[in-house]
């Protein structure tokens, strides 16, 4: 009997572990359903915190129960992940970060510890437009799998609350 209730107990936990894995801070858009077993493609739309007026669609995949079970590596989903971004109406820039590193406005776990799906923007004062970047980082090995986006600014209706860092430079 205690058995069975350890292993009631093993499988509850293991669930509510795979579904941590999956929480985010965007708004699910859809879900394709790309195989028998169960596995999709999420697609979220993300704001940007500081930038009102620009949404990124971000999509990854989603491994199934049945997958996990007959792949292994349990609680992981695959690196993979495309964005695109745009101007949803006038743009209102914030207090962003114009070092070359950019700032995250996004992170999503893909594994319990190891991995998370980040999206990074960055300024790009040359030619005024807004980079954004979905990238996996991942603990141990890192990861060049990565999509990128780009929203000009030229031609935009667009409000600097700090004052447009082109102009102070001409």
């Amino acid at each position: 009997m205690w058995t069975n209730v350890a292993r009631a107990a093993g499988a509850a936990l293991l669930l509510s572990l795979l579904a941590a894995c999956g929480n985010n801070s965007g708004q699910d858009v859809g879900k394709i359903n790309v195989d028998w077993t169960g596995n999709d493609i999420a697609i979220e739309a993300v704001e940007d915190p500081d930038v009102k007026g620009v949404v990124c669609h971000v999509a990854f995949f989603n491994r199934s129960l049945i997958d996990r079970l007959q792949q292994g590596n349990w609680f992981e989903d695959p690196s993979y992940s495309a964005i695109d971004c745009a101007a949803s109406g006038p743009i209102t820039v914030g207090n962003i970060s114009t070092r070359a590193g950019g700032e995250e406005i996004f992170k999503q776990q893909r594994s319990l510890i190891w991995k998370s799906l980040r999206v990074t923007r960055v300024y790009d004062q040359a030619n005024n437009s807004l980079v954004y970047l979905a990238h996996a980082r991942e603990l141990q090995l890192g990861s060049a799998k990565m999509s990128l986006s780009v929203v000009p600014l030229n031609g935009q209706d667009v409000t600097w609350q700090n004052g447009n860092p082109v102009a102070a430079t001409n």
